[in-house]
């Protein structure tokens, strides 16, 4: 199976945080699944290590790329049919990274790995 990490569900995975549910520790642990980071992820954890709300053990563009060959995870680029589509979401959430996830989920049908409630708001599949 494969599946999208929204942000935090990442870096609670990759920083071992125990607030990560059971059930995305033992989905994202299966071997068996696929993993996949967004590009949009990848932006909003850069913009956070850059002014300062967010401190990572290296620098974002060594962490992520890093964490991304260590789990075997793989990276998922923004498309142009990705954003197209978020733009056209009902305005449930007015986070345009969490837009984007969703709007990703939607077109490529996948689920995403998420504690987010306004993302299960959305037609989409969540794992939490």
């Amino acid at each position: 199976m494969r599946a999208l990490l929204d942000t935090h569900a990442f870096l609670w995975w990759v920083l071992d945080d125990p607030r990560l549910s059971s059930t995305c520790r033992t989905f994202v642990g299966d071997g068996s699944n696929d993993v996949l980071l967004s590009a949009a992820v990848a932006m909003e954890l850069s913009i956070k290590a850059g002014n300062g709300r967010l401190d990572l053990p290296e620098p974002i563009e060594k962490f992520v790329p890093n964490r991304l060959a260590a789990e075997g995870f793989q990276g998922l680029a923004i498309e142009l049919r990705h954003a197209l589509r978020a733009g056209i979401l009902p305005w449930i959430h007015r986070d345009p990274f969490d837009r984007l996830l969703v709007a990703q989920a939607q077109v490529e049908s996948l689920p995403i790995l998420t504690i987010d409630p306004v993302i299960a708001q959305y037609e989409v599949e969540t794992i939490w």
